[in-house]
């Protein structure tokens, strides 16, 4: 079990998927991150959750690039003011989250999650941060249950990984608890390609845990199991009793979904 007095380091991811992304054209953006939710751009959405948590001690943001944090005077000013540090974007986000999990102490404890998880709110933080403490894991991820996600929300589309205990949808909430934690960037690294297929992640597991997930034989406490042999490190999961902390905004689908979300709150 890791100390739950110590502060989280909260990264969050910001670069750019590329040119002609269909979200930020239909939202008229120079950038994804800073697509407006309310009227305020994403990335600025989740700064300001981490900074009302008691549970983070530094925000570091990696990405967007600096040509864009130029056009962008808000987020300029968190960052030139020392309130927000700042990290050059890597080519893909597990490169990113490397990058900058290796500038840190070993013994910080890490959240990452990402500039487009727009309705991240405190309850969500700190209920994560505080179960993922909990643990006596290297690292942990946050999961929601599909069917708690859409019985709140049954418009949304989720990617889910179905498993014999229920099937289960990924939060953008990850938890790096000790030094050993660093090598699952590099786990992930390998199904990062295959994150929207939950059959061509499982195959990295190998082919006997293909052929349980098929069978609907594997659980989710199994599958962390292979995970943590797979890794040479211990892995759990935070099941999050928030439909929303399932919820990014990653097509025009979804930003219409989190805009009248939030409309009705």
């Amino acid at each position: 079990m890791h100390n739950p007095q110590t502060a989280f380091t909260a990264i969050v991811l910001a670069a750019d998927r590329g040119a002609k992304d269909p979200l930020i054209e239909a939202a008229g953006a120079r950038y994804k991150a800073m697509i407006p939710v309310g009227g305020i751009p994403m990335v600025l959405r989740v700064l300001a959750t981490l900074a009302a948590s008691p549970q983070i001690n530094t925000r570091i943001l990696c990405g967007p690039p600096r040509s864009i944090l130029e056009q962008e005077p808000d987020l300029r000013q968190l960052i030139t003011s020392g309130r927000v540090e700042w990290s050059e974007n890597q080519a893909t986000p597990s490169a990113s989250a490397l990058h900058v999990l290796e500038s840190l102490a070993d013994e910080t404890p890490i959240l990452l999650t990402t500039a487009d998880h727009a309705l991240l709110n405190t309850r969500i933080v700190d209920y994560f941060c505080s179960r993922a403490q909990t643990t006596d894991c290297d690292v942990v991820v946050g999961v929601a249950l599909h069917e708690v996600v859409q019985a709140a929300y049954p418009e949304t589309r989720r990617t889910a990984i179905r498993l014999q205990d229920g099937a289960y949808c990924g939060c953008n909430l990850f938890a790096f608890l000790t030094p050993q934690a660093r090598l699952a960037a590099d786990f992930w690294r390998s199904i990062e390609t295959r994150r929207k297929n939950p059959l061509r992640m499982i195959t990295i597991l190998g082919w006997s845990t293909v052929l349980r997930y098929l069978l609907r034989h594997l659980s989710l406490t199994e599958a962390l199991g292979r995970i943590s042999q797979r890794m040479g490190i211990k892995a759990g999961a935070v099941v999050m009793p928030f439909p929303e902390a399932a919820i990014d905004v990653d097509s025009p689908g979804d930003w219409q979904l989190v805009e009248k979300i939030l409309c009705d709150r």
